[in-house]
């Protein structure tokens, strides 16, 4: 299977959490619109009449279009490798990822509070307004949590899921990254709490494909046009 993942070429955003799976399992896989008149490929399957998804990333697999980060994770992960067969382990691991979509998305309001079509300069004030709200509140909630759930299965289970690797682990690798980059004050602040994510972390940039894969064009850096924006007055 050569998968085709459309998502859009400049930025890591949504598309990184299934990039992570892709190159940890070094799969065959084809960033589409990073290649000659992949965008206009991406907007074609946008504008389908048949099952169009709302909007990247989406993986084509074979004849099937997949759309939403967690449910092209929960396809590739048994196909992968990247999740245990056992049924409630694969329900599960997609309810820990349907909670980092969540995290997500709090991540990308924080600077763009009022609309996505708006600049950051132009709800500049309601982000200032929002963010502590979030490094404060919000961000230890959901880090404490994947924290608790890892501390649950003692030091022998590495992984979220216990003592098997999976997608989500990957998923917490890219949501600790960004966090780092954006809130860099914040999380050193919030860290010390945090051991076995920092941890998981750590083991998860080591392993060998992650580690090529971190270090290869095909990744790109974090910007201020993504996901994990650093802007200074938002870091507290």
């Amino acid at each position: 299977m050569r998968y085709e993942l459309y998502y859009w070429p400049t930025i890591q955003g949504r598309g990184e959490f299934v990039r992570l799976a892709l190159e940890d399992a070094c799969a065959n896989y084809l960033d589409v619109a990073r290649s000659a008149k992949g965008m206009g490929a991406l907007t074609r399957l946008l504008d389908s009449d048949k099952s169009p998804p709302f909007a990247p990333p989406f993986l084509k697999a074979g004849s099937l279009l997949i759309g939403q980060t967690a449910n092209i994770l929960q396809y590739l992960g048994p196909r992968l490798g990247l999740v245990p067969k056992a049924e409630t382990t694969r329900l599960w691991a997609h309810q820990l990822q349907l909670t980092i979509v969540d995290l997500v998305d709090e991540v990308h309001d924080i600077h763009h509070p009022i609309a996505s079509s708006l600049y950051y300069h132009q709800q500049k004030r309601e982000a200032l307004r929002r963010a502590p709200y979030f490094t404060d509140e919000r961000l230890p909630k959901y880090l404490g949590y994947f924290e608790n759930i890892l501390a649950g299965h003692g030091r022998r289970s590495p992984y979220v899921l216990g003592k098997s690797f999976s997608y989500v682990d990957l998923s917490l690798f890219q949501i600790m990254s960004g966090l780092r980059y954006a809130f860099p004050r914040a999380m050193k602040k919030r860290e010390r709490k945090l051991p076995r994510l920092a941890s998981l972390a750590e083991r998860i940039a080591a392993r060998p494909n992650i580690t090529a894969y971190l270090s290869s064009t095909r990744c790109l850096p974090f910007s201020e046009h993504g996901i994990f924006r650093h802007y200074p007055e938002l870091d507290r």
